[in-house]
């Protein structure tokens, strides 16, 4: 895992959407991947939740790098209904040691990816806490 440095401007956005279809394991996997290997490319740190079709992320980094991988999204046709929940600036990321955790149940890790954080039984995981409230 790496750590990413703290620019001086860091911004935080949280969005939601909906998956145009069902997920499974390999789908959440592929996606998961993909988002790790992007995300370190651009210096961006965060958290997706995936639960009942919906997803929440939290993504943090220079407003350059945020608004460039939300253009991205707005453009991937698995997502509809997404909204920004939150976007402002931040003085320290909350997952500066994942370029991408996820959380999401139990039964979608058969892979066993590291930095995957199941749900509880009220729909929460060690790391879907540190997200921020929507307001």
């Amino acid at each position: 895992m790496a750590t990413f440095e703290t620019p001086t401007t860091l911004e935080r956005m949280v969005y939601t959407s909906r998956a145009t279809q069902p997920l499974g394991t390999v789908d959440l996997f592929n996606i998961l991947n993909r988002a790790r290997h992007n995300n370190a490319r651009l210096g961006i740190t965060g958290h997706l939740l995936y639960a009942d079709g919906v997803f929440t992320q939290c993504i943090e980094g220079t407003p350059e790098a945020i608004e460039s991988l939300w253009q991205s999204l707005m453009k991937d046709a698995r997502h509809e209904i997404i909204r920004v929940q939150q976007r402002s600036p931040i003085t320290e990321r909350r997952f500066a040691e994942w370029s991408m955790a996820f959380s999401s149940y139990r039964y979608l890790n058969a892979f066993n990816m590291p930095g995957f954080f199941p749900l509880d039984a009220n729909g929460q995981s060690e790391k879907s806490v540190l997200l921020p409230m929507q307001p």
